[in-house]
């Protein structure tokens, strides 16, 4: 039995669990939606193009966010691997900061941005920032001494080394931290979006959650979770294993 059909069965599996507990009756229908209710949402809602607009908000948030995320993550982090002072310095504060969740960055940024597009991208940097930050270091530090010393014997240095030798050595970590940055950044502007500014995903999933329309509350977290997998497994996953590969770092399929 192959992978996809494996999935297919269990997703089947669970949405005839959840009609059937649904049509128990156990908990009021305001609480507790049914797959058909949340599926008319999820019709509507792409009908009308609320879900597609909210959507393409987040996703214009998220890359903004993502991209201001990986560029000062590299180099922050390949400061830190290069320079003992800044590591055991600015490391240090690096280090105690990731442990702070995105959201609560959200008030401190609501004061400095006011309600605005600011607001939610600057969360969105800081949840992705961290782990960019710490896989550059963790990569730029792991270069194998020995590649640097053949290098060397050969004439490279300064920028030519750095270029040649520690650039390409540290591609694996750079992957990672730039899947695990998307990740985090994802996260982070859908905790930023339930009390920041609308319109997006998350400010549509806490509107809908006022006005007690469950059905579209349990739509939105679909739409988000089927956006999260869909970039990962498409895009992120391939491409780390196929680095992983090629750098000797996995085997191949």
């Amino acid at each position: 039995m192959n992978t996809a059909l494996k999935r297919f069965i269990f997703f089947g599996s669970l949405l005839v669990l959840w009609e059937v507990i649904f049509q128990l009756n156990i908990w009021p229908k305001t609480m507790f939606p049914g797959p058909v209710g949340v599926a008319n949402a999820l019709v509507i809602g792409f009908t009308e193009g609320t879900l597609i607009f909210a959507t393409l908000n987040s996703l214009k948030r998220l890359f903004i966010g993502l991209l201001f995320a990986v560029i000062l993550g590299t180099l922050i982090g390949v400061l830190l691997a290069k320079y003992k002072t800044a590591d055991e310095t600015l490391g240090s504060l690096v280090t105690a900061l990731q442990t702070i969740p995105s959201i609560v960055w959200l008030p401190l940024a609501l004061t400095w941005f006011k309600f605005s597009e600011g607001a939610i991208i600057f969360v969105v940097i800081l949840g992705g920032m961290w782990p960019m930050i710490m896989n550059m270091r963790m990569g730029f530090k792991n270069v194998e001494p020995i590649l640097i010393k053949a290098a060397k014997t050969m004439g490279s240095s300064g920028f030519d080394l750095f270029r040649r030798v520690m650039i390409p050595a540290s591609i694996p970590y750079a992957i990672t931290g730039l899947r695990l940055s998307w990740a985090f950044s994802w996260r982070a502007l859908m905790a930023g979006e339930l009390i920041g500014p609308g319109p997006g995903l998350g400010y549509t999933l806490m509107f809908s959650r006022d006005l007690g329309n469950m059905n579209l509350v349990v739509a939105l977290m679909v739409v988000i979770a089927v956006i999260g997998s869909i970039i990962d497994n498409l895009v992120f996953q391939p491409t780390e294993k196929k680095v992983l590969t090629r750098w000797g770092l996995e085997k191949a399929a």
